[in-house]
């Protein structure tokens, strides 16, 4: 697995919903990374997200990367440490806390609103290329994989249905921001891959109010998705940076 990277690598997983709990579960099974990072807003414990592996080389960083402090905190943190794995799992689709802008994946016109447009494009593609712009002292002159989590309706061209528009738009943003950063990663390091990753629809809070309609079969444990997701990982080369895959290791048109 992931033998584009050297041994005694360091892996990076941002978020701490049910991917990133299962990424760094199927980490921990190899011996061959030194660090295992996890950076989250808060202090994980194990609940429905799922739990944490108990492994020496986990190191918790709490630190919101949706915000500059957070930001800030991990860049701290890191220094000038090399990370050869950065793999971040944010996303939001909902949401109805107080304190945020209420968030539903939206049916008609009538239904956007400046501050769910704004919040959906900051969490869901600001983020992924502030962390790229944070870190890319730490991404040079190694091997490194960059792969965020994006979305198959992030898919300009795969939009049949409409609606959504929020999520739609930001993860075609993502996608933009994540392509175009590739392309600059592969000028300053030939060994760059970044992509962006479609995980299917998988049971975690993000699709559970929608998983009612998931054909039988479709819906996905966080393990499977995570063992799916590292597998496509390792199946790159840097000739595919830029690119738009599934969890099925098959492309997605942009």
């Amino acid at each position: 697995m992931l033998e584009q990277l050297p041994d005694d690598y360091t892996a990076l997983i941002t978020g701490g919903g049910g991917i990133a709990r299962a990424l760094l579960r199927v980490l921990s099974r190899d011996p061959r990374p030194a660090r295992l990072l996890l950076a989250t807003r808060h202090l994980p414990t194990d609940d429905e997200h799922g739990s944490l592996p108990d492994d020496r080389r986990l190191e918790i960083i709490e630190a919101d990367v949706t915000r500059e402090a957070g930001l800030e905190t991990l860049r701290d943190t890191l220094g000038d440490a090399p990370v050869h794995l950065l793999f971040n799992t944010i996303g939001v689709l909902h949401q109805q806390q107080s304190g945020t802008p209420a968030l539903w994946p939206e049916k008609r016109l009538e239904d956007m609103s400046f501050d769910a447009l704004l919040h959906s494009f900051h969490v869901n593609a600001a983020t992924a290329a502030m962390l790229l712009a944070t870190l890319h002292r730490n991404l040079m002159r190694h091997p490194v994989i960059v792969a965020s989590l994006s979305a198959r309706v992030g898919s300009i061209s795969d939009n049949g249905f409409g609606g959504w528009y929020s999520y739609r738009a930001a993860k075609a943003a993502h996608n933009m921001l994540m392509k175009t950063a590739a392309i600059e990663l592969g000028r300053r390091n030939r060994r760059a891959i970044v992509l962006c990753l479609h995980p299917g629809t998988t049971d975690t809070r993000l699709s559970q109010p929608f998983q009612a309609r998931v054909p039988a079969g479709k819906l996905f444990s966080t393990d499977f998705v995570a063992d799916r997701l590292l597998q496509v990982l390792s199946a790159r080369t840097p000739e595919d940076t830029g690119s738009f895959r599934d969890w099925n290791d098959q492309p997605i048109e942009w």
